[in-house]
């Protein structure tokens, strides 16, 4: 049945499938659960929004950060992170990461990707990026790291199963895959469970249209939201799907204030919107310089590490030079790199640049910020488990704590492999717990508890898939419909975000970004409950809704957190302030839409409860002495000393706010 909260405007479902687990996205995170979940004799699905290998893993130029140089170790490694994250990191997700990276870097190479390594020796080839104090970045075909993780994942899931049919895996299990689906909404059942999703299909054929799929766990992996802003390095898909599924799905979400803005991002002119090409930190890994138009380095004396600073001070810099010296880009130089470096090492930077008229090897390549990466998403424990039973998330759609208000450079491949690894674990533990027969919906068939591989039921005629949006149906407690934007409204939404909420904010950009987005938000609301009308039902009208809804919980918890702390900068309030935000800000969603704002009491997210349903194994989230180890091939991740978790000032009682309405939190 929908879930109990709002969703979106929608026909009826007119098919459906079975699957022990399904997986929403097909970036690294995403791909390696459906791996591993399958290797333990799950029947896994996964839902991607285009082709398997086209979402935001295989974009990714940098590499994978992990401790594998004679001389690193994952403590060194934890202090970078920690150093990078401006004091809000989760110091236990943080160990898990860095104590379990090298060896889930290793089991990806056990899985066929291929990185870079000396022809003579072997070893692994290893680059150095942004806040890193040691060379510790796997990288393949010099700058196209995301696009040979994509295909070795790509090429294990299609020998689980080719797309469209059962496939065997190596542990029994089997994974099917359907490509060019829209996400929409989380199915429940009577115990408020995920049990499912429901989607939309952009195809012809037999599974077309809205249908669904239905599962005993849940993985979001849908990658970020960076298409809520005019400018970013995300790809087009990159709509915050996931995200707004959570909160609708009445998930905790958090951290959604520090968008991180990568600092060299070719800058292709003052209109230019959409995706732009990432020039790779690892350029000014290997020497490039940063320099404005009279060709001064201002990076030098800024901070110790100069360009290789942290990306939040890179880019606060860039910015303070562009606003100094009147000018809208700067320039990344690396001239003395030489062809023959530029052609073997970063083939794919040099390809994009030409393609834009401009020669690395001969001219400095102007650039600028543009929105990248998203620390915060759907908040989960150790073991990838968000606040809604049996939903899971991870990858950048997921906020597990381990960046807190800043990414570190290539943290992000290493964080969706070793919390995928941990995620599939769990979720192997519950499905060998025995599962209840979940409760059929009023006018809707029983969930059929045989095995996954058995024929889905019979599509339903196409008058319910193509027809009017779904009729409310006859219960009491019916979710409410959440009224469409049409699809035009996807660009104003972008170009308020990017005024009122970019690199740099104050409480009057947000403000005044709060209030225009509030105005889209109850004009189509309006809309609905008094004429009854709302946009046209289809995958351009969902995606402008759902970067709406990500819009406003981004800049309700920027505009609460009046501190510059990370890559959340802003210009009224420039200062660091750790007695009053040494905390995480939690955003929710009402049943009525509207959003409530929280703060946790310290830098350690609360823990997650969901009862004696969840099944043997269970973990109640991060705290002292908790046993996290999600497997037998790793040691338990060891407790950081009690100091660096213990609680901040209580937050008071203005720190619980809400939007559009007065506070109803204690």
């Amino acid at each position: 049945m929908p879930g109990a909260g709002p969703r979106l405007h929608a026909p009826a479902p007119g098919w459906a499938i079975d699957a022990d687990v399904v997986v929403v996205g097909s970036g690294v995170a995403g791909l390696t659960v459906a791996l591993r979940c399958a290797a333990a004799g799950a029947s896994v699905t996964v839902v991607t929004k285009a082709r398997l290998d086209d979402g935001s893993t295989r974009w990714a130029q940098g590499g994978v950060a992990a401790a594998l140089g004679e001389g690193d170790t994952p403590e060194q490694h934890e202090a970078d992170t920690l150093v990078a994250g401006a004091g809000l990191c989760d110091q236990r997700a943080v160990r898990a990461m860095v104590t379990e990276g090298p060896g889930a870097v290793h089991r990806l190479i056990g899985t066929g990707a291929r990185f870079d390594s000396d022809a003579d020796t072997g070893e692994i080839l290893l680059t150095r990026e942004g806040g890193h104090h040691r060379r510790r970045i796997v990288h393949a075909g010099g700058d196209a790291t995301g696009a040979e993780i994509s295909r070795a994942l790509v090429d294990a899931v299609r020998a689980a199963g080719t797309p469209g049919t059962a496939g065997a895996a190596p542990g029994g299990g089997r994974v099917e895959t359907i490509e060019n689906a829209l996400v929409l909404d989380l199915l429940t059942d009577e115990a408020g469970r995920a049990a499912g999703v429901t989607l939309h299909v952009m195809g012809e054929g037999r599974r077309d249209g809205v249908g669904a799929v239905r599962a005993r766990a849940v993985v979001l992996a849908t990658g970020g939201m960076g298409q809520v802003f005019s400018a970013t390095t995300n790809p087009p898909v990159s709509t915050g799907d996931g995200v707004a599924l959570a909160l609708r799905a009445g998930a905790e979400v958090s951290d959604l204030e520090f968008v991180q803005f990568h600092p060299t991002v070719l800058w292709l002119g003052p209109e230019a919107e959409g995706q732009q090409p990432l020039v790779s930190e690892a350029v000014r890994g290997e020497g490039a310089y940063l320099v404005d138009d009279e060709g001064t380095r201002f990076m030098v004396g800024q901070h110790e590490l100069a360009e290789l600073a942290p990306r939040d001070i890179v880019a606060k810099g860039i910015m303070r030079r562009m606003m100094e010296r009147g000018a809208d880009h700067v320039f990344l130089d690396a001239r003395h790199f030489g062809a023959a470096m530029w052609e073997q090492r970063f083939p794919t930077i040099l390809a994009a640049c030409r393609a834009h008229g401009i020669d690395p090897v001969t001219e400095p390549i102007p650039v600028a910020p543009a929105a990248h990466h998203a620390s915060g998403g759907v908040r989960t424990d150790l073991r990838g488990r968000t606040t809604v039973a049996g939903l899971y998330a991870c990858g950048e759609v997921a906020c597990t704590g381990v960046h807190g208000a800043n990414r570190l450079a290539s943290n992000s491949l290493l964080e969706g492999l070793v919390f995928a690894e941990r995620m599939a674990a769990d979720i192997a533990t519950q499905l060998a717990a025995p599962a209840a027969a979940p409760q059929a919906a009023p006018g809707q068939p029983a969930r059929s508890q045989t095995a996954p591989s058995q024929a889905p039921p019979e599509p339903a005629p196409a008058s319910a898939r193509a027809g009017a949006p779904e009729p409310a149906p006859a219960r009491a407690d019916a979710p409410a419909a959440t009224p469409l934007l049409a699809p035009e409204a996807r660009f104003t939404v972008q170009r308020v975000m990017t005024a009122g909420a970019g690199v740099l904010r104050s409480a009057e950009t947000l403000s005044r970004a709060a209030e225009q987005l509030d105005r889209l938000h109850e004009d189509a609301a309006r809309a609905l409950e008094v004429d009854g009308k709302t946009a046209e039902p289809g995958v351009e009208s969902w995606e402008a809704t759902n970067l709406l809804l990500v819009a406003r919980a981004l800049v309700a918890a920027a505009l609460r957190r009046a501190e510059t702390r990370g890559c959340h900068w802003r210009e009224d309030r420039p200062d660091r302030d750790d007695a009053a935000w040494a905390r995480h800000l939690m955003v929710t969603l009402r049943p009525d839409r509207t959003l409530a704002v929280h703060a946790t009491a310290g830098t350690a997210f609360p823990p997650v409860h969901h009862g004696p349903e969840t099944g043997p194994g269970t973990e109640t989230g991060p705290g002292p002495g908790l046993e996290t180890s999600p497997g037998p091939d790793r040691a338990a991740v060891p407790d950081p000393p009690a100091a660096a978790s213990a609680p901040g000032p209580s937050p008071s009682p203005a720190d619980d706010v809400s939007t559009n309405e007065p506070t109803q939190e204690s």
